[in-house]
């Protein structure tokens, strides 16, 4: 089902109406959808690149308000329609002892997620599950979801085909190592500061 769900998120980059598709799947992904933007977000820059960039906001942009929806199911509808989520993604089991940790690195843990190919939307309902508040889960998203979009945006443009083979065989390392570095530059910043 994932294998089908995977293609028929791949073919809406080559639909008439991409940008709307790429901003409903930006959205969906931040909150529930499995799937993740990059798979019609990289082939729109392949085939357009001088859109990257224009994607890549959008995707920003749609991924951020996907977000608020992720925190309003875990605020009011946790266990309506929280648990069944995260328990999806096989993420309920942990979850007690993710939430306390949450409670105290919550902020953080949203920079990584929204950077990495962790599941965004496990984040999402976590930050509302526990009341984040949420300036800082709006400021910690657009930071990481941008970071992450215009990257992949920015690589498609300037060295296309190429870098779209190595982005797929790397993504997972990719988008940690660059998020440890990220999380790494603020932890040394405080430390030098």
């Amino acid at each position: 089902m994932l294998k089908k769900l995977y293609e028929w998120t791949l073919a809406k980059a080559a639909h008439p109406h991409a940008e709307r598709w790429l901003s409903g799947i930006s959205f969906m992904e931040s909150s529930f959808f499995p799937i993740p933007p990059d798979v019609v977000l990289a082939p729109m820059c392949l085939s357009r690149p001088e859109k990257a960039l224009r994607y890549a906001f959008i995707c920003t942009v749609a991924s951020v308000l996907g977000a608020l929806l992720g925190y309003a199911i875990g605020y009011f509808l946790f266990e309506a329609l929280g648990q069944p989520i995260l328990e999806f993604y096989g993420a309920m089991d942990k979850f007690d002892t993710f939430r306390a940790e949450f409670i105290k690195y919550g902020w953080i843990i949203v920079l990584l997620a929204g950077f990495t190919p962790l599941p965004f939307k496990v984040i999402t309902i976590a930050a509302g599950s526990v009341a984040m508040p949420l300036h800082i889960l709006i400021f910690a998203a657009i930071i990481a979801r941008s970071a992450r979009f215009f990257l992949v945006a920015v690589l498609l443009k300037y060295f296309g085909p190429p870098m779209k083979k190595w982005i797929d065989e790397n993504f997972a390392l990719a988008t940690t190592l660059g998020g440890v570095l990220f999380v790494g530059g603020f932890a040394a910043v405080k430390f030098l500061f």
